[in-house]
């Protein structure tokens, strides 16, 4: 039995594609183009700044990464607009299978949150899609000043559980998250939503999904 199972946010419980349609409102046509390089930018962003051994916070740099990505692109955002755009990260929607998957593992495993959002960030996006009853630890990378795939970060959930990591599933759709956790030790669920092609890096992980809803089959 593991100690709890550790979700990633981004990507894996929340649709970061959901930002496509504010991006589509406020840009026609060119909507999609820029909520893919804005994401794109953000994490590359965390990855430089932890290589650097240099640090900011993930709402400045998700900001950052909106001007790279809307410079890049030519496109002119005035200061509503990119209000508009950033509350769009505290709104994400959930998953389908999130709220139907979340109650059920929550009644057999602690649950927890392990991501590069900031804990602010965190919060408003979970009770956003109204899931807070069902993780006992949201975790943020904010409280190590660094990003994953670091060690620091993947550490905080051995802490919060005082587990060894072998006794905690992690879940994430990101390879390099996937490949960050399994390097750690963790045991790994990668919910490879868009059938993409595992990581050469790096050792597989222990289940390949295709949904967040084969959780509850795994022989955790």
């Amino acid at each position: 039995m593991p100690k709890a199972v550790v979700f990633d946010a981004y990507g894996t419980l929340f649709d970061v594609q959901g930002l496509s349609q504010v991006c589509e409102d406020l840009f026609p046509s060119r909507g999609a183009t820029l909520s893919e390089l804005w994401r794109r930018k953000q994490l590359e962003y965390t990855w430089l700044l932890a290589l650097m051994g240099q640090y900011q916070d993930f709402w400045t740099i998700t900001r950052l990464a909106l001007h790279h990505a809307s410079g890049t692109l030519k496109l002119p955002l005035d200061a509503g607009q990119q209000e508009r755009l950033m509350q769009g990260f505290l709104t994400l929607p959930a998953y389908p299978e999130v709220p139907v998957v979340l109650p059920r593992l929550s009644s057999r495993y602690p649950l927890a949150i392990l991501s590069n959002g900031s804990e602010e960030m965190l919060g408003k996006v979970v009770q956003h899609n109204r899931l807070q009853n069902y993780f006992t630890h949201l975790l943020s990378a904010e409280s190590t000043r660094t990003y994953k795939p670091s060690p620091k970060v993947y550490d905080l959930a051995i802490r919060a559980f005082f587990a060894v990591p072998e006794k905690i599933v992690f879940v994430s759709s990101n390879g390099w998250d996937v490949a960050g956790a399994r390097a750690f030790g963790f045991k790994v669920a990668w919910c490879n939503r868009w059938s993409l092609a595992p990581e050469t890096h790096t050792s597989e992980p222990d289940w390949t999904l295709e949904s967040l809803e084969e959780l509850e089959s795994l022989p955790l």
